[in-house]
């Protein structure tokens, strides 16, 4: 029978769906990106720190190679370069900064700087800006992000700071505060550390992504074998350090690394650790202490160097975490772990040589913990020079008469270095040896007698030792 009339009409589950009303989200958000934009709000919301929160996300979404290069790049990037960045969002929008959607303003953050310090082409850093912004936040702010995108592309970095800094001639700690992405109290502790002359170098120096340094575990590799192994450069002063290029991938992936042949460390790091080790002690010398160990890159080192002579270390960290990882760095050697306060260890006196690497600012390793320069304020400064000096003290009543003390911090701030060591040695009448004599072939060392290493003449972080005699 052919007649239409009985023909089962079209189901109506399979005819076109009707279109929503409002706009669709983008199919396809940059996933190195949008990587990038979450792990700043981590750093926003959760206090993360950008080099362990960044790692896993990767791996969970199998983010590598040249994506996961850029994804480190505009991470680490936009951390550092945060306060410069925000001055040109805050000029570029007609609402001030802390009106904005947050997470609008970690998009925007991670655009801007596509924008000013990347060879990214402008529309495509405005376009995948507001992809992101489109995705998380619709198209109302998307429209808000396009328009202050746009805005920030008109002018390059110079012609930003041109623009937003103090000027040069009036202000010049200000200016390069800005030109550098700092915080102008770090740049003008900096300043007051280092003089005027020096201070656009060791800004720059600081604001630079900079190289991984790796340490070969004395009596298990030498140098020249883990450089060989890794395609690095034995490093220029330390005798233990391996230097590789920015950007050379995970070191952690490395096989010595993995092996615990070695570790990342900087150099800074290893030339303080070695300088506590070189003057000269009457009588034994075998019984050494790290007395704030955590999280144990010092400990490997020492601990390392204090086997191969017969002695031992003893290792202090207050943090049970920490403490745990100091036991991994230094497994195998002659190291005994303790979960105490270093003010008051509950150890017996008499040791020959004592490390004591304090908590401080940080201010000296800003290169390597991007988001740490906007985290600090000089408020923190006070309580964390109060808790050095009860350290420093702790470890002069735990070292035995004609032995080593070793205060290292990793800050050139002046109040967490001289201020303190010159307090201590007032109260307690020690000898401050000259630090210098035991950085040997390390140049432009100052006046003394502390040592206080810098990103822009030494490749170090700006580690501070001052060595004190019993």
């Amino acid at each position: 029978m052919n007649d239409r009339r009985h023909r089962p009409s079209r189901p109506a589950k399979a005819r076109p769906p009707q279109r929503k009303s409002g706009p669709a989200r983008p199919v396809d958000v940059d996933p190195a990106r949008l990587a990038a934009v979450e792990t700043l709000r981590a750093v926003r919301e959760r206090d993360a720190y950008a080099n362990l929160a960044l790692p896993p996300l990767l791996k969970q979404r199998r983010i590598s190679g040249r994506d996961a290069a850029l994804a480190t790049e505009l991470t680490y990037g936009a951390c550092r370069a945060q306060g410069l960045l925000d001055a040109v969002i805050d000029d570029c929008s007609n609402r001030p900064l802390a009106e904005l959607d947050p997470k609008m303003l970690d998009a925007l953050r991670l655009g801007v700087y596509q924008l000013l310090r990347t060879r990214i082409p402008a529309h495509a850093a405005v376009a995948s800006t507001v992809d992101i912004v489109r995705f998380e936040n619709g198209s109302k702010l998307a429209g808000f992000a396009n328009a202050v995108m746009r805005r920030a592309a008109e002018l390059d970095e110079q012609g930003w700071v041109d623009k937003l800094a103090p000027a040069r001639a009036e202000d010049p700690v200000g200016h390069l505060a800005m030109r550098y992405a700092h915080p102008r109290w770090i740049a003008q502790a900096f300043a007051d550390a280092l003089g005027p002359d020096e201070l656009e170098a060791a800004l720059a120096a600081d604001d630079a992504r900079p190289a991984v340094h790796l340490t070969a575990r004395p009596g298990e590799i030498s140098a020249d074998e883990l450089a060989a192994i890794t395609g690095g450069d034995p490093a220029p002063y330390s005798p233990y350090g391996v230097r590789l290029e920015a950007g050379a991938g995970d070191p952690g992936d490395l096989e010595p690394v993995r092996e615990g042949f070695a570790a990342v460390q900087d150099e800074g790091s290893q030339l303080v650790a070695l300088a506590v080790t070189r003057p000269e002690i009457e009588g034994p010398d075998l019984r050494w202490l790290d007395l704030c160990a955590g999280p144990g890159g010092k400990a490997n080192l020492l601990g390392s160097l204090i086997t191969l002579d017969g002695g031992s270390l003893d290792a202090v960290e207050q943090a049970p975490h920490r403490a745990d990882l100091v036991r991994k760095a230094t497994e195998g050697l002659s190291v005994s772990v303790h979960v105490a306060d270093g003010r008051d260890p509950g150890l017996e006196p008499g040791f020959d040589r004592v490390l004591v690497d304090a908590p401080c600012t940080g201010l000296g390793a800003l290169r390597r913990r991007p988001e740490a320069r906007w985290r600090r304020q000089p408020s923190d400064v006070g309580e964390l020079t109060k808790l050095q000096r009860e350290l420093l003290l702790s470890a002069i009543k735990l070292t035995r008469p004609g032995g080593v003390v070793a205060y290292v911090v990793c800050s050139p701030h002046l109040p967490e270095t001289e201020g303190v060591v010159s307090d201590v040695v007032r109260r307690t009448g020690v000898t401050q040896l000259d630090a210098r004599e035991y950085f040997p072939d390390v140049p432009d060392l100052g006046d003394g007698p502390g040592v206080q290493l810098w990103p822009h003449r030494h490749g170090t972080d700006a580690m501070f030792c001052a060595l004190l005699r019993v």
